[in-house]
């Protein structure tokens, strides 16, 4: 009986991945797709405001920088009125902060700008003055500042409302095409208080003057 030659051969092949292996890999990928766009979508929320409202805020990106140009509505409580009439300065502080929204972590802080207001009433000469500065009063009440003097709390209110052409970011740190979210805020700086006065002042809202407004710089603005 002679012998039989029998010959196995294998074929190799490179086979893809069965469906239900992909399903997970698209279903992340639209999850993140859906979360990105929620994210866009989402509105920014707008701070409870005491003493007033920010009325109008408008940003104006130039060669130089980002501008910021807005207006406010300050009513200022009966007991910072009675404390003004009284010789006691008031401190103000407007800060405006600009972020680099990222989703998939913390906020990136580009930019901060802060700006020092002081607010006080002469009783001699029943005058009111307005010092702004771009760094806190010094003590002794000397320092690079600009001073206003007025005749009325009403012409003085009226300076302090407005905010033209101010200078929040330098030239260069601002990417393009990239959207920024500008966070403003207006508030009374109790901490200037005298000692008496912080201690009745510190979680009163008799006293509370507190305003601030959040806005979003476009990408088309940013990629000028």
């Amino acid at each position: 009986m002679g012998r039989v030659n029998t010959t196995v051969s294998f074929t190799l092949c490179c086979k893809k991945p069965p469906e239900w292996r992909l399903r997970p890999r698209r279903h992340w990928r639209a999850l993140l797709a859906a979360l990105l766009m929620l994210w866009l979508a989402v509105p920014l929320v707008r701070a409870q405001n005491h003493g007033g409202d920010v009325s109008d805020l408008q940003l104006q990106r130039a060669p130089d920088g980002l501008y910021l140009t807005g207006a406010l509505q300050l009513e200022l409580p009966e007991a910072v009125q009675d404390a003004l009439h009284k010789g006691i300065s008031m401190h103000f502080t407007a800060e405006a902060e600009v972020l680099r929204q990222r989703w998939y972590w913390t906020d990136k802080v580009m930019a901060r700008a802060t700006r020092y207001l002081r607010l006080s009433y002469q009783p001699l000469t029943r005058r009111w003055r307005l010092a702004q500065s771009p760094v806190p009063f010094a003590a002794t009440g000397l320092g690079v500042s600009l001073g206003q003097n007025f005749d009325e709390l009403t012409e003085a209110l009226a300076a302090m409302q407005r905010i033209a052409r101010w200078k929040i970011v330098d030239e260069g740190i601002l990417d393009e095409g990239v959207a920024y979210v500008v966070n403003f805020e207006f508030r009374l700086d109790m901490s200037q208080l005298p000692r008496p006065l912080q201690i009745g002042a510190v979680g009163g809202s008799s006293w509370s003057v507190a305003l601030s407004r959040s806005l979003r710089l476009p990408v088309a603005e940013t990629a000028r």
